[in-house]
């Protein structure tokens, strides 16, 4: 008797045929184009347009803080009713409300409360999408299945590719407020690819039909993964922040070099995406997640200590690296610490951005203070340090052998 081999379809083919797979990743797509479009210049919009001073704008970020619990509420009620598709829809609608509203707000305090309020639904409907993902691919067994997650994923990277571009353009050569629109029209515009799906009943009764609310011992791996994602991306705001300062002023680098530093990680994040699912297979998921954590390490000790342009090219070549492994595998992971109620996982995993984005903005805000440039850096390298040996550690839990 022969075994026959077991035949692998490609991950972009699964995709192209799969209603939902396919719509998925055009309105990821559009999520992460009209949020990178506005998250640049909004800044900019409650200075010039609102008479905001630059440490009130600064705050603003700090109302992405009600986003965890916006989204756990929202994967909770999807966990207990399967309603992903009509849930991603609702926030959706609720994401375009708001940034409508921030659009024509014509008082300082408008832009801060529908923030805080609403736009918290506007990110749980791209964790919705994963988990409504999630339900089609354990009802369609493939081994190509986690290929799939990285392919939609990577459409949403592209969408944070092309958004800050576009949103600068649109902004210089319209205004802010109707470049602000353009983002509420991308957030509602996510609903059209998807058209009149539903969730699939057959999909949904064999995962997470008995599911409830999960008990904080169940949680624990999920959070402490999370926790360490959130190690490592405290990073970013402190890069985004004092990366172009330290190029521009104290290294001197023209517009054009600057802008090819910064713009060379998302390029190298989307190439890494497709080959981190494959190494993954090979190595183990949880052991490639420590690799992108010390990518990270690297990348940011690489920012503190060069000081030239090949140095920091190979800080960004690396920061590709640890996002290119996070992008494409940590939602999977995610689900799979938490995978009677993924729902829940993936609001958990996507809306911790927002804790990370707080921590690196406070974080880098007094080593800026303290350690200046370019000695800042070693804060998010130190607290990607913590990552990795956390991560190790989960890694030799056979709990955890992802």
């Amino acid at each position: 008797m022969t075994l026959e081999p077991v035949v692998r379809t490609p991950a972009w083919r699964l995709t192209l045929a799969s209603p939902l797979y396919r719509g998925a990743t055009i309105a990821l797509f559009l999520s992460g184009l009209g949020f990178s479009a506005a998250a640049p210049q909004i800044a900019s919009f409650l200075v010039n347009e609102l008479g905001a001073s630059l440490s009130a704008a600064g705050l603003f970020y700090l109302t992405s803080l009600t986003a965890p619990v916006i989204g756990y509420l929202v994967g909770s009620r999807s966990d207990r009713t399967g309603a992903r598709l009509g849930l991603f829809r609702i926030c959706a609608v609720a994401g375009f409300a708001g940034w409508t509203g921030i659009a024509f707000s014509t008082q300082l305090w408008m832009p801060y409360l529908i923030s805080a309020v609403v736009l918290g639904f506007a990110g749980a409907a791209t964790s919705q999408l994963f988990a409504a993902i999630h339900d089609e691919l354990e009802a369609h067994p493939n081994p190509g299945n986690d290929g799939v997650v990285a392919v939609v994923r990577m459409a949403l990277t592209g969408g944070w590719v092309v958004g800050p571009v576009a949103g600068s353009f649109l902004a210089a050569h319209t205004s802010l407020r109707i470049m602000l629109l353009a983002t509420a029209i991308c957030t509602l515009a996510q609903v059209l690819p998807l058209g009149v799906l539903r969730t699939p009943p057959k999909a949904w009764s064999t995962t997470e039909s008995s599911s409830r609310r999960p008990g904080i011992r169940a949680m624990v791996p999920l959070l402490a993964f999370t926790a360490l994602y959130v190690l490592v991306y405290a990073g970013e705001p402190i890069k985004y922040a004092y990366l172009p300062i330290y190029m521009n002023e104290q290294l001197d680098f023209p517009s054009g070099l600057s802008g090819a530093i910064i713009g060379i990680q998302p390029l190298v994040e989307i190439v890494l995406m497709p080959l981190a699912v494959l190494a993954a297979r090979r190595v183990g998921t949880m052991r490639l997640m420590v690799v992108g954590a010390a990518f990270g390490v690297g990348a940011n000790i690489c920012f503190a200590t060069t000081g030239t342009a090949a140095g920091l090219f190979a800080g960004q070549i690396l920061m590709g690296g640890a996002w290119g492994v996070f992008a494409a595998l940590g939602i999977i992971v995610a689900q799979r610490l938490l995978p009677t109620t993924v729902a829940t996982a993936s609001a958990v995993f996507v809306s911790s951005t927002a804790l990370a984005s707080a921590l690196g903005g406070a974080a880098g805000g007094i080593g800026a203070a303290t350690l200046g440039l370019p000695q800042v850096f070693l804060i998010p390298a130190a607290l990607g340090l913590f990552a990795v040996i956390g991560l190790a550690a989960m890694t030799r839990s056979a709990a955890h052998n992802l």
